[in-house]
């Protein structure tokens, strides 16, 4: 295997994450707040939707891991997956994106399922794909900054497009969830097609094991899995609230109209793209773990520093959150890159390559954090926030909920992963047993199947006359 990959496949590799990231950030900041106050549904039919929604489709992650992981094709186990998962989410967010005044309920559950569908199984395919591309301590995390990165380009030019439709076309916010919608349509299949085409994956493992439930539970016992585990789920759910929250939470707190606040949105991505390669360099310095810790409690400080400036569009606010921009990325490409070590400390252990299996950990994590986070739509309703009516209770509660809990969350993560125990000394040794197995297994192949179509006839063994 290759350990160092040139920068251009992992250009092309990272190139399916733009339209994958331009529909799953309007799934959690934009269509929610999208469904409540320009299409009519309650706050807590969309919140339920879209909380029940996400938690149902955890589950869907460990059959789809197992099947990857079972997977022998001509493309590899992991691509074919996201060749298939992609007309599924092009699909799935045409009619998303693009629905009108009118729609009910029932639509908006029935196409959730499908976009999340496919979101399942092109995000876990990739992802996996990805921690097969190395077997580098470092260059798991650069393969995974460059994953980072192409999610952060999509986020970034999926938040210009609102600017762009009512500044320019002067086009109302319909037209701006419907151009985000486009860029999905179209951008989704030539970038799987661009990956797909311009990288391989390594050849799988001969033997196929066993992937199912049983075995996708066995991985929890392992607790470098339940700390990580643990983490991600912590640091999806944090900025999975301050997302939810943030149109809410600029309108009626910064008084700040949809633009603004679409414009400051814009400003945290470009940040966190610019934050992405600090976290593979403070990973080389301090080990992946601590420099995951150290994004955690800067996450903190600067997300309830960022909603203690003054209302209003003005530079304090702006500088605070390209501070709080910084860490985003930290958490998504580090969380994955630790878990390919995972993989081997697995393998090493049973002797099975869980590799789907163990991304379908991380896919449901993720899930499982922004499932929890728009669900705090349901939270905010009980404590008495009303989208159209200010009250001093409901904004008290959209405050500490934005700003407050995030920031727990992050310290909590830190002190999380003081106690992992993965670092790259560790991953080095556990590498140098599999190499030495793995050289014992071909030194020595195995024994020959007998032939079912030869018969076994004795031996005459009597001397010749």
């Amino acid at each position: 295997m290759t350990d160092r990959r040139p920068s251009w496949a992992l250009a092309a590799f990272a190139t399916p994450c733009i339209p994958i990231a331009a529909m799953g950030l309007p799934l959690v900041v934009y269509l929610p707040e999208f469904y409540v106050s320009s299409l009519g549904l309650s706050l807590s039919a969309v919140g339920a939707a879209f909380l029940v929604v996400k938690l149902v489709d955890i589950f869907f992650d460990p059959i789809l891991g197992g099947m990857m992981d079972r997977t022998r094709t001509r493309l590899g186990r992991f691509r074919p997956w996201l060749i298939a998962g992609t007309p599924v989410i092009v699909a799935g967010s045409y009619f998303l994106f693009m629905a009108q005044p009118g729609v009910g309920p029932v639509y908006l559950w029935f196409w959730l399922v499908v976009v999340y569908g496919g979101y399942s199984m092109v995000v876990l395919s990739q992802t996996a794909w990805g921690a097969v591309l190395s077997s580098d301590y470092q260059q798991r995390s650069r393969v995974y900054g460059w994953w980072q990165a192409g999610n952060v380009v999509g986020m970034i030019l999926v938040l210009c497009l609102p600017p762009i439709v009512t500044g320019v076309f002067k086009g109302d916010h319909l037209a701006s969830v419907q151009a985000m919608g486009w860029f999905v349509v179209i951008l989704a299949p030539l970038s799987t097609l661009l990956a797909t085409t311009l990288v391989g994956e390594p050849e799988a493992p001969k033997v196929v094991h066993k992937a199912g439930l049983r075995e996708y539970a066995a991985l929890f016992k392992r607790p470098s899995v339940r700390l990580l585990l643990t983490a991600d789920i912590l640091m999806g759910l944090a900025p999975g609230i301050a997302g939810s929250l943030f149109i809410f939470f600029f309108e009626r707190i910064k008084h700040l109209d949809k633009t603004q606040s679409g414009v400051l949105l814009l400003v945290y991505f470009v940040a966190a793209l610019a934050g992405a390669p600090i976290w593979p360099f403070l990973a080389k310095r301090l080990g992946k773990h601590r420099a995951l810790s150290v994004a955690a409690i800067a996450y903190a400080v600067f997300q309830i520093a960022a909603a203690m400036t003054p209302t209003g569009f003005t530079w304090i606010g702006t500088l605070s959150l390209i501070l709080s921009g910084l860490p985003y990325s930290a958490a998504p490409l580090l969380v994955r890159s630790m878990m390919a070590d995972i993989g081997d400390e697995e393998r090493l252990a049973s002797g099975a390559d869980r590799t789907g299996l163990l991304y379908a950990i991380v896919s449901g994590a993720m899930k499982l954090g922004y499932a929890l986070a728009v669900g705090v739509f349901i939270v905010l309703s009980w404590m008495g926030f009303d989208p159209k009516a200010p009250t001093a209770s409901g904004d008290a509660a959209l405050i500490g909920l934005f700003a407050f809990l995030p920031a727990g969350l992050g310290l909590l993560v830190s002190v999380v992963m003081l106690r992992y125990p993965l670092d790259a000394q560790r991953l080095a040794e556990i590498q140098r047993q599999l190499a030495a197995r793995d050289a014992v297994t071909v030194q020595t192949p195995p024994a020959a199947e007998p032939d079912p179509n030869v018969s076994a006839l004795p031996v005459d063994i009597a001397p010749a006359k």
